[in-house]
């Protein structure tokens, strides 16, 4: 492999992670405005002639009056904005970093021999069938006589995406079964857009000009997709934050829970900023306190299965996180031997494993002392979650993390 190439791929991660948050700011950002839009309409007197709301807004020193018809206003306006390709480029980054790094990477992120020892094409093409699949799916139940009923048809879709999470744990790494969870719901969002919203838009557009009524079932076929992305946007965000927090993910057994518990958390928060904005007076404020236990019962559910958590080769729970080894001098001679050949090439000044050109967040584990340095971290990745190395890719024993366990705990054993 060329030298430049592990930098060239660190760079394109950069690139692609920057342009997916930049789109998903604006695309998230117009959702939630347009949500808030709906709630803080208002009749008023002298309306025109098939206005529903008047909004009044005030922002940046300027004041907005903000209407929206019942079904379209009789004439075509000379300029319309289509609000499409926030959630257009926000998908196709996002997808493209998933290639970038979970499918052109996949030894390190994806594939777990554990769970099944798929080749990297294999995990690429598994990844990208089962969100085709997942959408499709979706789409049909949205289709089906479930959806006259609101309440039943999220329901349905909540308990949808929860199995997927757990058919996703059968096929990949705890890390690639949550962002692919992830992946899956976002899709879930920009499909709708694509083959839903924007197709009943530009009907409703086509028979104005046409200058037939629009056909009411198009707004409330666009308006159910369109409450589904806002309800589900916060549920995403986490599950493509979480792929950076090993405590999320190195249990795969948990993840369905840890899915259900964080959908119930965002849709919760979702709910109440949209009954807020719509009458301050009636804010379901308990959605507030459910959703914090939602969050507290996911805390508590991961700790509890992370594997450091567990008894360690009969040695009890691992050390608490008030441990003060971060103080220590330097490693011992076993827990030198152990980091040095499980993790030290990686994590090296110049790394030695292909695909890596900088040690991974600047960590060195190349000398006692840094060892020592980083013991915190060390605790927290090989010791509590197992998360290092990733998917055990250089087969680090549990009795090797017993001798890191023992050393954390300032087990006097472990002599210099």
């Amino acid at each position: 492999m060329e030298a430049w190439f592990p930098y060239f791929l660190e760079w394109g991660s950069m690139l692609l992670r920057w342009l997916h948050v930049t789109t998903a700011i604006a695309w998230i950002g117009s959702s939630f405005m347009f949500m808030h839009l709906d709630a803080s309409l208002r009749k008023q007197k002298n309306m025109q002639p098939g206005v529903y709301g008047v909004s009044w807004q005030v922002h940046g020193g300027g004041f907005y009056e903000m209407s929206k018809y019942t079904l379209a206003p009789a004439v075509m306006p000379d300029h319309l904005t289509w609000h499409k390709w926030q959630s257009y480029w926000t998908w196709i980054s996002g997808f493209s970093l998933l290639c970038w790094v979970y499918y052109g990477q996949s030894t390190f992120f994806l594939i777990d021999p554990a769970v099944m020892p798929l080749a990297p094409w294999q995990a690429a093409i598994v990844g990208i069938v089962a969100l085709a699949l997942g959408w499709i799916v979706y789409d049909l139940l949205c289709k089906s006589p479930v959806a006259k009923n609101d309440s039943l048809l999220a329901l349905v879709g909540f308990g949808y995406v929860v199995l997927t999470s757990y058919v996703f744990t059968l096929l990949f790494s705890g890390r690639g079964a949550l962002i692919h969870t992830g992946a899956l719901m976002a899709t879930m969002m920009t499909a709708n857009v694509f083959f839903i919203i924007m197709p009943n838009q530009r009907k409703s557009v086509a028979a104005l000009i046409a200058g037939q009524t629009p056909d009411p079932k198009w707004g409330k076929e666009s308006k159910q997709r369109s409450t589904h992305n806002n309800y589900i946007t916060l549920p995403v965000l986490f599950m493509m934050l979480s792929n950076h927090y090993p405590v999320t993910y190195s249990n795969a057994r948990i993840i369905p829970a840890l899915v259900t518990l964080v959908i119930i958390a965002g849709a919760l928060v979702r709910y109440f900023y949209n009954m807020w904005h719509g009458d301050h007076d009636k804010a379901p404020w308990w959605a507030w306190f459910v959703a914090a236990a939602a969050i507290w019962a996911a805390f508590w559910v991961c700790m509890a299965a992370s594997p450091g958590m567990r008894d360690v080769i009969g040695l009890g729970p691992a050390p608490p996180a008030s441990m003060a080894s971060a103080n220590l001098p330097k490693a011992p001679a076993d827990v030198v031997n152990v980091v040095s050949t499980r993790c030290a090439m990686c994590h090296a000044p110049e790394p030695v494993f292909e695909g890596i050109g900088e040690a991974p967040k600047g960590v060195l584990l190349d000398t006692p002392e840094h060892i020592a340095k980083f013991a915190p971290a060390i605790r927290a990745q090989a010791v509590m979650t197992h998360a290092m190395p990733p998917n055990n890719i250089t087969e680090m024993t549990p009795q090797e993390r017993a001798v890191l366990a023992k050393w954390l705990a300032g087990d006097k054993v472990a002599q210099k």
